[in-house]
């Protein structure tokens, strides 16, 4: 009997333990949630750079209504967990947020994440009163009813030109204050910053991967609760397709053939294993 949603979204709650984080990769499609679960993993995140990559589009440039429909065709195309990057939710005020929570809920979703970035260079962070509110408008969507769906909160200030540590600890706090079962601040990258914001809340704590990030060990010592990679695979995938059409173009050569094996081979056992 295929689990429910409850069902999926209580695992995925379980699975964040500080100190044994959960190694949570991203698609960005079908195709590839379903390679990433044949390999083992136990819950997967979209990525919103990913997705809006197969619409050509950069990041930021889908819908409220394609980040949902991309939701669904994950949260249905694998037996795992999945927690969509709904950026800012697509609206400023909670009752937009919770409009977006709303939907997202109906689509299957294990779990979300809300993030504090406003999307305006000119003011890039919410206010910290606003930014807790929408937490709060998110919270409640996402815990009532018979699916307690998990909310990430994720506060940008490290990643968007606002390098201050203690005003992102003061909104993760404010952030689990206002109900969200996850924190999020990516761009965390020193291990001295790490333990400072672990050791700051009481919520599980995410870290992104990213270029001086500790290894997943140093990680798990430190007491981080998740791991994902945002865009990093898909972006990984399409560097691989630019190599490949690089070398047909401009040396007409099909050297690119030694490496598909191993895609082929993965394809096969995957697409088989969730038809």
């Amino acid at each position: 009997m295929a689990a429910t949603q409850a069902d999926m979204a209580e695992q995925f709650l379980k699975l964040h333990r500080k100190g044994e984080p959960l190694l949570m990769p991203n698609a960005w499609d079908v195709g590839s949630a379903s390679i990433l679960a044949w390999l083992g993993f136990k819950a997967l995140a979209t990525t919103s750079s990913g997705h809006a990559a197969t619409l050509g589009k950069l990041d930021g440039g889908v819908t409220r209504d394609e980040a949902l429909a991309h939701a669904t065709e994950l949260s249905a195309g694998t037996e795992l967990p999945v927690s969509a990057d709904l950026e800012n939710a697509f609206a400023d005020e909670p009752d937009g947020v919770a409009e977006t929570i709303r939907g997202a809920k109906a689509t299957g979703l294990a779990g979300c994440s809300v993030e504090d970035y406003s999307g305006r260079s000119e003011d890039p962070i919410y206010e910290l009163a606003l930014a807790r509110e929408r937490i709060v408008a998110a919270a409640e969507i996402a815990h009532s009813g018979s699916v307690r769906m998990v909310l990430t909160a994720r506060a940008e200030n490290l990643i968007r030109g606002r390098d201050d540590l203690a005003d992102t600890i003061e909104r993760l706090q404010s952030y689990q204050e206002a109900g969200a079962d996850v924190l999020f601040a990516p761009g965390l990258k020193s291990a001295q910053d790490i333990r400072q914001v672990v050791e700051s809340v009481d919520r599980p704590v995410s870290v992104l991967a990213v270029p001086g990030t500790p290894c997943t060990a140093e990680l798990a010592a430190l007491g981080v609760a998740r791991v994902s990679v945002g865009g990093a695979f898909a972006f990984a995938a399409l560097g691989g397709l630019r190599e490949a059409a690089e070398e047909l173009r401009d040396r007409g050569t099909y050297g690119y053939l030694e490496r598909t094996a191993l895609g082929g081979q993965a394809a096969r056992a995957a697409f088989k294993r969730s038809a």
